[in-house]
C-alpha cells in the first residue's frame, strides 16, 4: 500500500504541468474487484431490500433450527433407549423410534448481499488426499510401494477367492460391489473421482470395491493384523528369489504399520485422526496392493457379518442389509436388519443417521422409511449388477468356485 501512495504522490507534479489526462495515463488501473464494486455500488433501496429479506431468512431459519434441534435430540434419545434395551435383552418396539419424518427447511433462501464484501483474499479449498497422495506417503513413511495388479480382472479374482474363503457368497460380493461402485468401478476407484469427467473431485477417501475410508483400513489393520500376516506368510512360503524378497519386505512393512496403529488409542475417533496424517495415508495405500487389498475389502464386509452373528442373527444377511450396516454403521445397521417388515414400513430412515449425514443424503430423504431405503438399494443392485464390471466380478467368483471344487 505504501508503494502505491508514493507513485500517486510522484504523479501529481507531472499532472499539474501536462494536464489531467497525464494523471489518467500515469496512474495504475484499479483492481477489477475494486473497480466493479465502485461501479456497481448498491443503491439505498437495494440495501434496504436485502436487509429485509435477510431478516426474513434469519427468522425462518431460526424457527427451523429450533424444530430440527428438538427433533434430532429426540432421535438421539430414542437411539440410546434402543441400545440400552438390546444390552439388557429387552424387545425393541415401535415406540422406541421417532415416527415423524425429519423436518426439512423449505423457507426463503439466504439473499445475496448487494454491497461489496470485504476483500479477505482468495478462498483456499483444501483438497482431500487422492491415490497419488496415498502412494507418495507409503514411499516416504514406510519406503513401500504396493504391488499393483497386472489387470483389474487379476484383482477381481483375488477378491473373489478371499471372499469365498471368508464364507461370503458371489451374490453378496457382486451386489455390494455393484452398489458401491456403480457396477463398473476399479480396485483404485475413489469416491467422487470419475476418469470420464475431467475436473471431478474426491468427496471422501473411500476406495475400492467396498469403498473403504482411511479409518476403515486402519481399523482392519488394528483388529485383523495377525490374520492378514498369516495370509502373507503363507504366500511367502510358496515363493522364491526376488518374489520372496519382495514379499518379505511387504510383511516387514505391514508389521511396522500394525505396530504404529496399536500404539494409538483403539477407537474409531483415534483411527479417523490417524487417517488424516501421512502415516494413515500410507496405510490406506495397502488397499491398492494385489495381496493385501482384496483381504481388506473382504474384511470390511465380514466385520458386519460377524457383528450381526455375535448378536444372535444366524440367518444369511442380504446384500442390501449388509449395505445398510455399511451405510449407517454396524450398530444402526443391525437395528435396521433385525426390524420386522411391518415396522420397516413405518420407521423413518432418520432414526439411523446423524443430522448432518441425513441432510446431505438425498436418497435417505426421498426413500424415507426403512422399507423404502432397502427397496431402492435392492433396485440399484439389480440394475448395476448387469453392467460390465459387475459381470466380470461374477465371472471371477465363478472361476474361484470352480477352482475350489476341483481341489
Amino acid at each position: 500500500m505504501s508503494h502505491s501512495i508514493r507513485i500517486f504522490a510522484a504523479a501529481i507534479p507531472l499532472a499539474a504541468l501536462l494536464g489531467t489526462s497525464a494523471l489518467a495515463l500515469e496512474l495504475p488501473a484499479l483492481p477489477p474487484s475494486v473497480a466493479n464494486a465502485m461501479a456497481q455500488g448498491a443503491s439505498p433501496q437495494a440495501v434496504a431490500e436485502y436487509r429485509r429479506k435477510l431478516a426474513e431468512y434469519q427468522q425462518a431459519r431460526a424457527a427451523f433450527d429450533a424444530d430440527a434441534g428438538a427433533y434430532w435430540n429426540a432421535i438421539a434419545e430414542k437411539r440410546k433407549i434402543r441400545f440400552a434395551k438390546r444390552r439388557e435383552g429387552q424387545a425393541v418396539t415401535l415406540n422406541d423410534y421417532v415416527l415423524e419424518q425429519a423436518p426439512l427447511y423449505d423457507g426463503p433462501k439466504r439473499p445475496v448481499n448487494p454491497e461489496p464484501e470485504p476483500d479477505s483474499g482468495p478462498r483456499v479449498r483444501k483438497d482431500l488426499p487422492v491415490v497419488a497422495d496415498f502412494l507418495g506417503a507409503a514411499r516416504s513413511e514406510f519406503q513401500f510401494a504396493p504391488q499393483r495388479p497386472g489387470s483389474e480382472m487379476e484383482f477381481k479374482r483375488a477378491y473373489a477367492r478371499a471372499a469365498l474363503q471368508a464364507g461370503l457368497t458371489r451374490e453378496i460380493g457382486v451386489r455390494v460391489y455393484s452398489f458401491e461402485t456403480g457396477g463398473n468401478g476399479g480396485h483404485d476407484m475413489q469416491s467422487g473421482l470419475n476418469p470420464s469427467k475431467p475436473g471431478s473431485r474426491a468427496i471422501s477417501t473411500a476406495i475400492g470395491y467396498n469403498q473403504l475410508l482411511t479409518a476403515n483400513t486402519i481399523t482392519i489393520i488394528a483388529e485383523k493384523g495377525p490374520q492378514l500376516l498369516k495370509v502373507l506368510n503363507e504366500r511367502a512360503a510358496m515363493l522364491q528369489g526376488p518374489q520372496r524378497k519382495a514379499m518379505d519386505h511387504k510383511i516387514a512393512v505391514f508389521k511396522r504399520m500394525h505396530a504404529v496403529v496399536k500404539s494409538h488409542p483403539q477407537s474409531w475417533s483415534a483411527f479417523e485422526k490417524l487417517g488424516t496424517t501421512p502415516q494413515g495415508w500410507a496405510m490406506h495405500a495397502l488397499v491398492l496392493d494385489a495381496d493385501i487389498g482384496p483381504q481388506l475389502q473382504v474384511h470390511k464386509l465380514l466385520t458386519s457379518v460377524n457383528f450381526a452373528r455375535a448378536r444372535g442373527v444366524d440367518r444369511p444377511l442380504s446384500a442390501a442389509e449388509l449395505e445398510m450396516m455399511n451405510l449407517t454403521g454396524d450398530g444402526n445397521g443391525f437395528d435396521m436388519v433385525t426390524m420386522p417388515q411391518a415396522m420397516r414400513e413405518q420407521v423413518p430412515t432418520a432414526n439411523f443417521f446423524q443430522r448432518g449425514g441425513y441432510e446431505r443424503n438425498p436418497v435417505a430423504i426421498r426413500h424415507n422409511t426403512v422399507a423404502k431405503l432397502l427397496a431402492i438399494t435392492n433396485n440399484r443392485m439389480d440394475v448395476n449388477s448387469n453392467l460390465p464390471g459387475a459381470k466380470e466380478l461374477a465371472a471371477a467368483f465363478g472361476s474361484a468356485t470352480a477352482s475350489n471344487e476341483a481341489r
